[in-house]
């Protein structure tokens, strides 16, 4: 016991832990380490004791974290980066007004377009405000010329002085409306050919000896005709008289307000169509009652007048253009419709032309 006792007390006596000096990056902080406390633990009588007071006293206590640099430079550079904010500018508002008004310009262009867009695509009879009541015109198949020969002028070509037209005839016929029947009284052939007798079964009895003769002196090549009947009941016969050149087209005296065709009384002008061709066509009065002329093809209409010989009435529509001479006659229980009428005429003479 007594030596034990005296080799701990000669050992010598450790050193006071120091606490680590702080960096010179952590010097301009303002917190500071605390300093480490100068208490030594004394020794004591047993080794256990002992050996634990030592290394009590070799570890040091642990100072508190010092400020790093990052710390340092995010709490120094924080009113920095405060003030690299650019103030609201002082016109905010006008930029915001400026935008809505753009946004708006926006939609109300895309609405208008879409309602444009609707408008264009349903029938006008199917928009409120735009419906208009159905006139009687008739649905036709797209009209389209036929093709000429090679080398073959057109009717109205500078190098075609006579107008003759150099394509098939049956080609010119105007073609039957949408939702007709075809009317078997125009007596053509399977390629639209009508014979002479045929055609002249239009006119009265009295009077086909004299046009057969004329139709065989003034040069007559070839006559195409068709045919229709339409769901309201109205009858139209179309006829094409091709000549061997448009002075015997004149000569023809078949269709005008003397002709005399079957089951119709006297003729005279359509009042309609005197009325609105000035208007409408541009027309110009030529030598002959009732005559327009719509692109470079003469036209004369007539109405059947009252009282009528029947039930029926006739308008008859002629169309002189170059070597061809075309006949519309329409009739119809009561009295024909002047609009449909007056379309198969132009949309003819548009063919021939």
């Amino acid at each position: 016991m007594s030596e034990q006792t005296t080799t701990a007390a000669t050992e010598p006596e450790p050193a006071p832990a120091t606490a680590p000096e702080p960096t010179d990056t952590a010097a301009g902080t303002t917190d500071t380490a605390p300093e480490p406390t100068d208490t030594v633990t004394e020794p004591i009588d047993t080794p256990t004791e002992t050996a634990a007071t030592e290394a009590t006293a070799e570890a040091p206590a642990a100072p508190e974290a010092p400020a790093t640099p990052a710390t340092v430079e995010a709490v120094t550079e924080a009113p920095a980066t405060a003030e690299a904010v650019p103030a609201p500018p002082k016109d905010r508002r006008k930029l915001f007004a400026a935008l809505r008004w753009t946004a708006a310009v926006v939609v109300f262009a895309t609405v208008g377009a879409g309602v444009a867009y609707g408008i264009t695509r349903p029938e006008r009879t199917d928009i409120p405000g735009l419906s208009t009541e159905d006139d009687g015109r008739w649905t036709f198949p797209t009209l389209s010329q036929p093709a000429l020969p090679a080398g073959a002028p057109l009717p109205q070509g500078p190098d075609n002085e006579d107008g003759t037209h150099y394509a098939p005839l049956t080609g010119l016929l105007l073609p039957a409306p949408v939702g007709s029947k075809a009317d078997d009284t125009v007596k053509a052939d399977k390629d639209g050919t009508v014979p002479v007798d045929a055609f002249l079964e239009e006119y009265t009895p009295e009077e086909r000896p004299k046009l057969k003769q004329s139709l065989e002196w003034d040069g007559l090549r070839q006559i195409a005709g068709r045919g229709w009947t339409t769901p309201d009941g109205t009858r139209t016969h179309v006829y094409l008289l091709r000549f061997h050149s448009s002075g015997f087209v004149d000569a023809f005296k078949g269709c005008d307000s003397n002709m005399r065709l079957n089951g119709v009384s006297a003729l005279d002008l359509d009042d309609v169509w005197s009325k609105a061709k000035n208007s409408q066509m541009n027309s110009t009065m030529l030598d002959f009652p009732g005559a327009a002329n719509f692109d470079g093809t003469e036209l004369s209409v007539y109405q059947e007048l009252k009282p009528l010989l029947g039930e029926e009435q006739s308008k008859i529509g002629c169309l002189r253009t170059g070597d061809v001479l075309g006949m519309v006659v329409q009739t119809r229980k009561g009295e024909v419709a002047p609009v449909p009428f007056h379309q198969t005429v132009i949309l003819q003479s548009q063919l021939l032309s």
